[in-house]
């Protein structure tokens, strides 16, 4: 029940405005992590990298990606979304430009570290950032919306990466992306704040923006880390990060490899086929952010909209594990976008799962802790990537390698959905 007993059509919209500003951060973030592993034949050349090198590279940005999360989540707890946000992106800007001046392959991890740290703090500030300006029955379809922008940049990266790289060469490819996220800053400067402090926004949307929180009344300092470790709902998020973030990491920095071992796509051209799939995750992020949002409408608990669409995400990933038998590129890219577009739309409810569970002023911290667990995710998934990779080229097979990864993807969004319905079967709402 809406006990302000108004309707979405009868308030104003800023708070979408606020979605658009989260989509397009969310998009340069993506664009600059996915340049280099669209540039990784260009780059395996000229400096003579091995499979595992490049996991180490892969490694060290999902690790300082990991740190980043768990300190930048606390950060926006304690100064607020508008400047940390602000902190974060100039810091990934200025590190993803940085690549231009590398000359070694350990320039190369140095940098990815410091492009890890910088973008660490794109998701904590995004989902403090919709938990202020959304009510529940809408967050999931605003984090939908705005975790899209992950499959914009993907999308786009393909297109604009291989454009810059035959017209000026690979380092001005990271020159002019990095760029992007400075152009994003002042506007983000001009419009952001939050909703109490926002001129003009009407008492209609603020009345229905808070039209649900009695139950959010979070007032107080900060939480302790030790205190949120101790409760099964930060574990039910830490779960579902751990678990399937190392896929989502694995489809962005091997994929295109993927496709020119196994199909002889040509990544100095803008790509049609790995275009099809990060579009294919748009409609998955939206749709599964829609999809919950609207069962909740329909009358259905918060937790059950949830698990059910978490469920139907996870089934959706299964295909993938036969790849193995695709025998020309469009078959694969078929079942490889089902497998990314159900991530999304995991990723849009799992993040909203913890904006129902915990209140605000412990959310960027929570963010922070499973966005941690996940980049562990990615950091020990990427060693066994390289490993198996390097080992069925030396056996002539590469494709078995790739083959093997599929298989452990497939599978690991059915076992998170499990642990996380055994560790909270109805997503009670922590009071602190």
């Amino acid at each position: 029940m809406n006990p302000t007993g108004l309707t979405e059509s009868k308030t104003g919209n800023y708070r979408w405005v606020v979605v658009a500003l989260l989509f397009f951060a969310t998009t340069i973030n993506y664009i600059d992590r996915q340049v280099i592993g669209l540039l990784k034949p260009t780059l395996e050349a000229e400096f003579q990298w091995t499979e595992t090198d490049y996991s180490r590279i892969v490694m060290a940005f999902s690790l300082t990606y990991a740190v980043g999360l768990l300190f930048f989540g606390r950060i926006i707890d304690r100064i607020g979304t508008r400047m940390g946000y602000s902190i974060s992106i100039i810091c990934w800007s200025i590190a993803a430009m940085l690549h231009a001046l590398v000359k070694t392959t350990t320039g190369f991890v140095l940098v990815r570290a410091g492009l890890g740290i910088g973008e660490s703090g794109n998701f904590p500030a995004a989902i403090k950032a919709i938990a202020e300006w959304f009510p529940k029955k809408e967050r999931a379809l605003a984090t939908g919306i705005f975790n899209s922008g992950a499959s914009i940049g993907a999308v786009v990266s393909p297109i604009m990466v291989p454009l810059i790289l035959s017209a000026y060469g690979w380092k001005e490819a990271f020159v002019i992306t990095g760029a992007l996220g400075f152009i994003w800053l002042v506007f983000w400067l001009l419009f952001y704040e939050i909703p109490s402090r926002r001129k003009g926004i009407s008492q209609a949307e603020l009345n229905y923006i808070n039209s649900d929180r009695e139950e959010e009344a979070d007032q107080g300092g900060g939480i302790q880390w030790i205190q949120l470790l101790g409760l099964r709902q930060t574990w039910t998020f830490i779960v579902g990060k751990f678990l399937t973030d190392p896929v989502w990491w694995f489809f962005l920095f091997w994929l295109p490899s993927y496709f020119s071992s196994t199909f002889a796509l040509d990544l100095t051209k803008p790509s049609l086929q790995l275009g099809a799939v990060y579009l294919a995750t748009t409609i998955g992020s939206i749709g599964g952010g829609y999809l919950s949002s609207w069962l909740i409408k329909r009358g259905w608990p918060v937790f059950k909209a949830r698990k059910a669409t978490l469920f139907l995400a996870a089934v959706c990933v299964l295909p993938i594990i036969c790849a193995k038998y695709a025998t020309n590129i469009w078959a694969a890219v078929g079942l490889i976008s089902l497998a990314a577009a159900a991530h999304n739309a995991w990723a849009a409810n799992i993040f909203t799962v913890a904006s129902d569970m915990l209140p605000k002023k412990a959310l960027s911290s929570v963010i922070g802790i499973g966005g941690m667990a996940g980049s562990m995710g990615g950091i020990l998934f990427p060693m066994l990537v390289g490993y198996l990779l390097d080992l069925y080229r030396l056996k002539g097979n590469i494709v078995a390698g790739y083959n093997i990864l599929f298989v452990i993807c497939g599978f690991a969004y059915l076992l998170a959905w499990v642990i996380i319905h055994f560790l909270t079967p109805r997503m009670e709402r922590v009071k602190l």
